[in-house]
C-alpha cells in the first residue's frame, strides 16, 4: 500500500489554531462503520451513543511544558524538546532531546540558572544531555506547551490548561491525546449515570506520532515505541466487558493501540501490565480489543490517520471526512470529533 492512498484536501481555514471557548461545546460527528452512515451531533451528547455496562478507556497522561529555550555559552539561543518518558530512558537529569540549529558535544547550555551539556548528538536532530537540575523541574517552571507545528503560533497561557486533559495525572508526554481534549467532567458524569464504567491507561505519546512518514509504502514504516501501563483494575474492567458481550470504547487512538498491542495481556490473569508498544495499525489489520473509537480528525498520510481507516474502512471513513469538511467541522488537535462504532 501506498502512503499516497491516505489523503484527502483539507481546506487550512478548518485546521483549529485555538481551543474552543468552552471545553465540551465542540461538533461530533457519528460514523457506522457497517454501513457508512453518518449523523451530526453534539459532543456533549455523546453518553446517548453508550450503553449501560460499556467500557470507555482514556488515557491519564500528563503532557510536560517539554520546550525549552536555552542559551549557548556565546550567548546564543537554541530551542529543545525534551522527549517523552521510556522504561530505558526515564532518567530526567541524563535525557534525550530533539534539538534545532546547530549543537556540537560538549556544549554548555543553561536555562533558569540549571546547567546543561550536550554529551552525544544523533541524527534526525536527537541528542543526549545531562542536566544538574531535574529536567521536568526545569520544563514546570520555564517550559513551553509543545503545541503541534501545524498551528503555526506559540504557545499561550491558556494552552496550559486546555492542550491537557482534565484528568492528566502522569507527567511523561510531548504531545496531548487529542481526542480527549474535548471531555468534560460533566460528560464523564453523564456517562457514569448511564452505567458506562469509565477507567484509565497511561500512555506518553511521543513526537513520533505526529512525525511525516518518510517512506513510499505503508509496510516500510518503522512506527516508534511508546511507554504504557494498564492497571489491573482496567484489565478486569476489560475482561468483565467482553464476557457479557459489551463493548470496549477508546477514547483516542493512543489508547486504541495500548490495548490492541497489549490484547494478548488482557485476555491473561488479570495484572497489571506495562511494556514499549510499537504496533502500527493500518488497513488490513483486525481489531482484537476495541469495539468503538471517540477520536478527532487525523491529517492526512499520518499513522493515526492509517489506524482509524482500518477500523472504520477507509472505505467508511474517507466520505465521512469529506462530508466532515463540506459541513464544515474543525480539524486536528483543539478540533471537532468523530465516535465511530
Amino acid at each position: 500500500m501506498k502512503i499516497s492512498d491516505y489523503n484527502y484536501e483539507l481546506p487550512e481555514y478548518l485546521i483549529a489554531d485555538m481551543p474552543p471557548v468552552e471545553r465540551g461545546t465542540s461538533r461530533l460527528l457519528v460514523l457506522n462503520r457497517r454501513t457508512g452512515n453518518v449523523s451530526d451531533e453534539k459532543y456533549a451528547d455523546v453518553a446517548s451513543f453508550f450503553r449501560p455496562g460499556d467500557v470507555l478507556v482514556l488515557n491519564d497522561t500528563k503532557v510536560i511544558k517539554a520546550r525549552l529555550k536555552v542559551t549557548k555559552q556565546n550567548g546564543v539561543n537554541r530551542e529543545l524538546v525534551i522527549l517523552e518518558k521510556h522504561s530505558f530512558d526515564n532518567d530526567w537529569h541524563r535525557h534525550k532531546v530533539l534539538y534545532r540549529r546547530k549543537l556540537n558535544v560538549g556544549d554548555e547550555l543553561t536555562v533558569g540558572g540549571a546547567k546543561l551539556i550536550v554529551e552525544e548528538i544523533y541524527g534526525d536532530g536527537l541528542a543526549i544531555i545531562r542536566s544538574d537540575q531535574n529536567l521536568l523541574d526545569l520544563t514546570d517552571k520555564y517550559g513551553e506547551v509543545p503545541l503541534p507545528p501545524y498551528m503555526h503560533r506559540e504557545a499561550t497561557p491558556l494552552d496550559v490548561s486546555r492542550y491537557q486533559t482534565i484528568w492528566a495525572d502522569k507527567r511523561g508526554s510531548v504531545a496531548a491525546p487529542t481526542a480527549s481534549l474535548n471531555m468534560t467532567d460533566e460528560i464523564l458524569n453523564g456517562l457514569r449515570l448511564k452505567g458506562v464504567n469509565v477507567v484509565y491507561l497511561t500512555l506518553h505519546v511521543g513526537l513520533g506520532t505526529f512525525l511525516p512518514i518518510r517512506t513510499d509504502t505503508v509496510e516500510a514504516h518503522h512506527m516508534h515505541q511508546e511507554y504504557f501501563e494498564i492497571p489491573k483494575s482496567t484489565v478486569l474492567a476489560i475482561q468483565s466487558a467482553k464476557a457479557n458481550n459489551h463493548r470496549v470504547v477508546a477514547l483516542g487512538t493512543t489508547v486504541a493501540r495500548t490495548l490492541e498491542y497489549a490484547h494478548d495481556f488482557l485476555r491473561q490473569e488479570p495484572a497489571n501490565i506495562s511494556g514499549e508498544a510499537d504496533i502500527f495499525i493500518y488497513p488490513g489489520y483486525e481489531f482484537k480489543s476495541i469495539d468503538g473509537l471517540l477520536t478527532n480528525y487525523h491529517a492526512p498520510k499520518s499513522t493515526v490517520l492509517m489506524l482509524t481507516a482500518a477500523f472504520a474502512g477507509w472505505d467508511k471513513l474517507l466520505p465521512a471526512y469529506q462530508y466532515a469538511i463540506d459541513e464544515k467541522y474543525h480539524f486536528f488537535s483543539y478540533g471537532d470529533s468523530m465516535l465511530i462504532l
